[in-house]
């Protein structure tokens, strides 16, 4: 297992952290660290306790024990309001759109004023350029891989400091994958945007990211750097 980043130069460490849902405990006892910049890859089956990390995280599930720190300062209990006006974005797997207005709108909400409306969307045309030409088309309306370009573009309009995505490439053609796999990684270089990525696409997250670990249970099982060795450790976790 590598070493993980030293807690006090983390963008994000979680140590020790417990949580779940009513009487059943979902992660049991999770820490890891990620450093500036980095892309991090989460990965595990289905069921594992992906999602209920993230939401953890970000307050929407209540952390029964540990620490959570973001940016040195501990964030356990803090509003998820105040967590996204610190900077941290979230692209989750459930497609949470509003199908019914237009992709400008979707793209507007987030937000907080339209004093930097045009300079936001300017920034995600050089990721996803379909977009210029359709602002006016109801998000509903796009294709599935559409839909998930437009997650991954709102949550860059916030200029992220830390971005969560859930399972993005899910259900996704390899040309889609591409195109948000390149995003990211611009996102990174450009902007040093460290990136937490929950996948199952073995070869998504290893195109990607920088390090990686692999939760069963609800704990972390193994973890490592992206290296040659990484893709049959990993894939060997996974078909347990």
């Amino acid at each position: 297992m590598s070493d993980p980043a030293p807690a006090d130069t983390a963008v994000l460490s979680l140590d020790g952290v417990t949580s779940g849902y009513g009487p059943i405990s979902v992660l049991q006892g999770v820490s890891l660290a990620i450093r500036p910049g980095e892309i991090f890859a989460l990965m595990g089956k289905n069921g594992m306790g992906k999602t209920t990390l993230l939401k953890t995280i970000l307050g929407a599930i209540r952390a029964r024990g540990g620490r959570i720190d973001y940016r040195g300062r501990p964030i356990l209990g803090a509003d998820p309001r105040a967590l996204v006006e610190s900077g941290i974005a979230y692209a989750p797997q459930d497609q949470p759109l509003f199908q019914d207005i237009s992709i400008r709108d979707n793209l507007r909400l987030a937000l907080q004023g339209d004093r930097q409306l045009g300079a936001a969307l300017d920034r995600v045309y050089g990721h996803f350029p379909f977009l210029r030409d359709r602002l006016g088309q109801k998000a509903g309306t796009l294709s599935g891989g559409e839909q998930k370009m437009l997650i991954i573009a709102r949550a860059l309009m916030m200029q992220p400091k830390l971005l969560l995505i859930d399972e993005i490439s899910e259900g996704l053609q390899p040309t889609v994958v591409a195109r948000i796999a390149q995003a990211l990684r611009q996102e990174r270089e450009s902007r040093g945007t460290t990136i937490l990525l929950v996948e199952q696409n073995l070869r998504f997250a290893l195109d990607v990211a920088d390090r990686w670990a692999v939760l069963k249970l609800g704990a972390i099982e193994d973890a490592g750097a992206v290296d040659d060795g990484a893709h049959d450790r990993i894939l060997r976790h996974l078909q347990i």
